[in-house]
C-alpha cells in the first residue's frame, strides 16, 4: 500500500476536524485508489489499487459513502479554505466560476435522475436531452505556476432536480437559481471579508438573481451573459418641484443591445485583454451604465458591455453586464473569459478522474461521490503545486511539444509520488527485485501515471 509523504499529509490534515478518524482513514485510502485506478472510479477499483483486493470488511469502505457521519457542505467550507491559502495571496477578491453540468445516468433505482439538456450533445438549431443527474457547480478560478491559463478549481457541488423528480420524491423544488443563492449564501458566511465576483453564462443574466446578488448580506459582484433584447432605461433625471407625487425610478427607455452593434454613433474602444486560452487578445468594446428593468421589479443598476473580435470572424459580439457598474469594462470583458476555463475542468474530470463512471445508486451516496470527485479535482491540484511549486514535469513526445502543464500532468505527479517512483533503483544487492531493463520501464511507468 503507498504511504503518503509530508506534503500530501499536510493537505489532508485540514479535513480530520470534519469526520471521525476510522471514516477519515478509509476516506484516505479511497482517495489514494482513485487517483491511482484508470477508468471507472468504483469503490472496488479503488480498493485493487491499494492492492485491497483480498480485503473481507471490504463493505465498510462502501459505508463511507452511504452510511458514514459527514456533511459534503463542511468539507466544501474547508477544501475552499484550503484552496484561497494555496492559490491566492490575502485579500485578493475570490472569482468565482458557476455552472451546470449533466452526469449521464440511468437505472431504476437512481431517483435523482430526470430528462435535462445536455450541452455537449445540443447545437443552436437542435436541442438534445439526455437522462441523468444535472449538477451545479461553483469553482475558484486560480493561476497555477506552471499554466499560463487559470484554473477552474471545483469546492462546492450540489444535484438539482427536474420538477418532475420533486414532486415524485415529495421534495420542494428549487431552481437552478434558487440552488445557486443557496451556495453564494453559505460562501459568503465562510468568507465574509472578502470581495466576491461571480461569472456565469446567460442562465444566471436574471433580475430576481441579479438583485439579490446587491443586497448588502450578499455583496457579490455579478458578471453574466446578457440578452441583447433586455429592457433597458436611463437613470431618472431630477424631478421638479411643481410636479407633485412620486419620483419615478426609471427614465427614458434605451435602444437595446443588439441597435447599438448597428449604429455608426457608437463608441467603440481597442484595447487589449487576457484572452481564451491565456492569450492576449486585441477587441473592441462598447459600454455603458443604465438601469434594466422587468415588469413587476424595481429597476436594477448595471453596466452593460457589448464585446467584438474584429480580427477573428468566427466571434459573434456578445452583451455582457455587471451589477457594480462602477467596474472597468475591460476588467469584466476578463472576468467572463476566465468563466470558460469551468467548461474546461468539466471535461478533465470526465477524461482524468471517470466522472459518469460511479456505481452507487442510494441517495445519500450519489449526493456524495459527485462532489468527492469533483473535489478531488482540486487536492490532486492543490498537491502537485505543493510537491512542484515552479516547474511541473510535462510529458512530451517527438510529434507533440506540450508548452504547458495540463492537469493530466498534475494527476502523474501525485501518482509518481504515491508510488515513489524515483526512490527505485535497479540493484544486484537485492535478489528478491527482478531487473527489468530501462526502456521497459520507462514505458511501463508512462502508461501507469498517464493511464486515463
Amino acid at each position: 500500500m503507498p504511504t503518503l509523504s509530508a506534503d500530501i499529509i499536510q493537505v489532508l490534515s485540514i479535513f480530520t476536524i470534519a469526520v471521525t478518524m476510522p471514516t477519515f482513514a478509509k476516506m484516505v485510502v479511497l482517495l489514494q485508489g482513485t487517483i491511482l485506478t484508470p477508468g471507472r472510479r468504483t469503490i472496488t477499483a479503488a480498493l485493487r489499487a491499494m492492492g485491497l483486493s483480498e480485503e473481507p470488511q471490504f463493505s465498510k469502505y462502501h459505508q463511507v459513502f452511504n452510511r458514514a457521519k459527514w456533511s459534503p457542505w463542511v468539507l466544501s467550507k474547508l477544501l475552499l479554505a484550503l484552496l484561497i491559502k494555496s492559490c491566492l495571496p490575502p485579500g485578493v477578491a475570490l472569482v468565482l466560476a458557476i455552472d451546470d453540468t449533466l452526469e449521464r445516468r440511468w437505472g431504476a433505482k437512481i431517483k435523482y435522475k430526470g430528462w435535462f439538456r445536455d450541452p455537449i450533445r445540443s447545437t443552436v438549431k437542435q436541442v438534445s436531452t439526455s437522462l441523468g443527474l444535472r449538477w451545479l457547480c461553483v469553482a475558484l478560478v486560480v493561476t497555477v505556476p506552471w499554466s499560463g491559463r487559470p484554473w477552474a478549481l471545483p469546492f462546492m457541488l450540489v444535484p438539482t432536480l427536474a420538477p418532475g423528480t420533486s414532486q415524485k420524491l415529495g421534495k420542494n423544488h428549487r431552481t437552478l437559481l434558487e440552488w445557486a443563492e443557496i451556495l453564494v449564501v453559505k460562501i459568503r458566511r465562510g468568507q465574509p471579508d472578502r470581495s466576491i465576483i461571480l461569472v456565469g453564462d446567460g442562465a444566471f443574466a436574471c433580475m430576481p438573481w441579479l438583485q439579490r446578488c446587491q443586497r448588502k448580506q450578499l455583496r457579490v459582484t455579478l458578471v453574466a451573459r446578457m440578452r441583447f433584447d433586455a429592457v433597458l432605461h436611463q437613470r431618472p433625471g431630477p424631478q421638479p418641484k411643481s410636479k407633485p407625487g412620486p419620483k419615478p425610478k426609471k427614465g427614458t427607455r434605451l435602444p437595446n443591445l443588439r441597435a447599438y452593434l448597428n449604429d455608426p454613433t457608437t463608441v467603440w474602444t481597442e484595447q487589449q485583454v487576457d484572452w481564451y486560452g491565456g492569450q492576449r487578445q486585441r477587441v473592441e468594446i462598447a459600454t455603458g451604465h443604465c438601469l434594466w428593468y422587468r415588469r413587476g421589479l424595481a429597476p436594477a443598476p448595471i453596466r452593460w458591455v457589448l464585446v467584438r473580435c474584429p480580427t477573428d470572424e468566427s466571434f459573434d459580439p456578445i452583451p455582457l453586464l455587471c451589477a457594480d457598474p462602477e467596474v472597468a469594462p475591460a476588467q469584466i470583458v476578463e472576468w467572463f473569459v476566465m468563466r470558460w476555463n469551468i467548461e474546461v475542468t468539466f471535461e478533465e474530470i470526465r477524461a482524468q478522474l471517470g466522472f459518469e463512471t460511479q456505481r452507487h445508486w442510494s441517495e445519500k451516496a450519489i449526493e456524495r461521490t459527485g462532489p468527492a470527485l469533483f473535489g478531488l479535482f482540486s487536492l490532486v491540484t492543490v498537491i502537485a503545486i505543493r510537491l512542484h511549486p515552479d516547474q511541473l514535469p510535462v510529458q512530451r513526445t517527438a510529434w507533440y511539444p506540450k508548452e504547458e502543464a495540463t492537469f493530466s500532468d498534475a494527476l502523474a505527479a501525485v501518482r509518481r509520488q504515491l508510488w515513489k517512483l524515483d526512490e527505485y533503483r535497479q540493484s544486484p544487492d537485492q535478489p528478491e527485485m527482478f531487473l527489468i531493463p530501462a526502456p521497459v520501464w520507462t514505458s511501463l511507468v508512462q502508461i501507469a501515471l498517464y493511464a486515463t
